[in-house]
């Protein structure tokens, strides 16, 4: 989402004379999800925006000129791709690919000329530039705190080739060195696991209950039952005790870079 929207209303809400707190109250929002829309981390809905307009004075203009809230992503993905940008932690497992979030543009690039039927080279453009756009809540040096657990095979799995692989092994490398993320490798000999199935994520957030989301081929679903939630999360700890230690998993990371570069 563009920051110009959110730029617009921050600036609305101070020519008011309003903290993010007065106007969450009068528009009968919260705090954070006001902060959220001004950081261009998240779009209003429309009766959000309505009683935007309505607690700033500002007729409907917040309304009318809502920015667009669907990116080039799979259709199936939309709704958690909205979730990822307001969660404050994320845990991930996988098994066939770099979870999207931390893949380099090669790899991404790679990864989406597997799409069947073919994207046009138009569209898998569009879907790289969401993807790496993904990648920016990363940027932030706190804020999610990211968890990721992979399977020792996408590792090994030459996506794009030596060249490519060394470069994406080496930036899990250099996140999990600066302390952003952390990595955990389930070793390729431990045999069948719980949460081995396909994708999961698991997000929390600081204004709602935390949600899962998880993905198969071209099947998707979002979690929000607690309880199905709880055993999601259950699912995926129990998988985490049996994954190396962080120091063990950069050494591996580091090795299996260290042969794709020799091999290249």
């Amino acid at each position: 989402m563009s920051s110009i929207y959110g730029d617009w209303l921050k600036e609305r809400r101070e020519s008011a004379g309003l903290t993010q707190q007065q106007l969450a109250d009068t528009a009968i929002m919260t705090r954070s999800h006001i902060a959220h829309i001004e950081a261009g981390r998240r779009v209003p809905s429309h009766e959000d925006a309505r009683r935007l307009d309505a607690a700033l004075n500002t007729g409907n203009v917040l309304s009318s000129f809502l920015p667009e809230q669907h990116a080039a992503v799979a259709d199936y993905f939309e709704a958690a791709r909205l979730l990822e940008q307001q969660a404050v932690m994320i845990r991930e497992s996988a098994v066939t690919f770099v979870p999207g979030v931390l893949q380099t543009e090669r790899y991404a690039r790679a990864v989406l000329g597997t799409t069947f039927p073919p994207l046009s080279d138009g569209e898998r453009d569009k879907r790289l530039v969401t993807r790496l756009e993904r990648a920016k809540i990363l940027d932030d040096a706190t804020t999610p705190v990211f968890w990721a657990l992979l399977d020792e095979g996408l590792l090994h799995r030459p996506v794009g080739g030596p060249d490519v692989m060394t470069e994406q092994l080496m930036h899990l490398v250099q996140l999990v060195e600066r302390g952003r993320i952390r990595v955990h490798v389930m070793p390729r000999g431990t045999g069948a696991y719980p949460v081995m199935q396909g994708m999961l994520s698991l997000m929390w957030f600081e204004d709602q209950p935390p949600v899962a989301y998880s993905e198969g081929v071209r099947v998707a679903k979002i979690h929000d039952a607690p309880a199905v939630v709880e055993q999601l999360q259950g699912a995926y700890h129990l998988a985490l005790s049996d994954a190396l230690p962080l120091r063990e998993s950069l050494a591996v990371m580091k090795a299996t870079a260290k042969d794709y570069a020799n091999d290249d």
